[in-house]
């Protein structure tokens, strides 16, 4: 088992429209398009990633069923869903604010490090993490 190496490369996020979603992303929260792929019948594949990642995207992927336009802005019930860290709490925060991002609290400090709630363009709620 130890030459066994695995990372997470994409993370499924539901979103109602590619283009509002990929908006969103690239120009609130400076995220790069990695990719957008036209994959036929109205499908597209497409990737975000924040600067400098490490090589984990998101996949907006498209709400095509009832169930799947119900989960989106909440796919995990409620929870915080995603974990934006940074290596510059202030400057993050104080450019989102400017680009309009919804805050759910005030920023605080807590042992682990500087950190705020946020919402993305569907209510899906976001952690913005600077770790000590």
């Amino acid at each position: 088992m130890t030459n066994i190496k695995q990372h997470i490369g994409s993370m499924a996020l539901v979103v109602k429209n590619y283009d509002d979603a990929i908006a969103f992303y690239t120009q609130k929260l400076s995220f790069y398009l990695v990719e957008d792929t036209d994959l036929g019948n109205g499908k597209r594949w497409v990737l975000v990633s924040p600067p400098n990642s490490n090589g984990t995207n998101l996949l907006l992927a498209k709400a095509s069923t009832p169930e799947q336009l119900e989960a989106i802005g909440n796919q995990t019930g409620g929870r915080v869903f995603l974990f934006l860290h940074t290596n510059d709490f202030w400057r993050d925060y104080k450019t989102m604010q400017k680009n309009g991002i919804r805050f759910n609290e005030q920023p605080c400090e807590e042992a682990y490090g500087t950190v705020v709630v946020f919402e993305d363009l569907y209510g899906n709620k976001w952690d913005l993490l600077q770790l000590v």
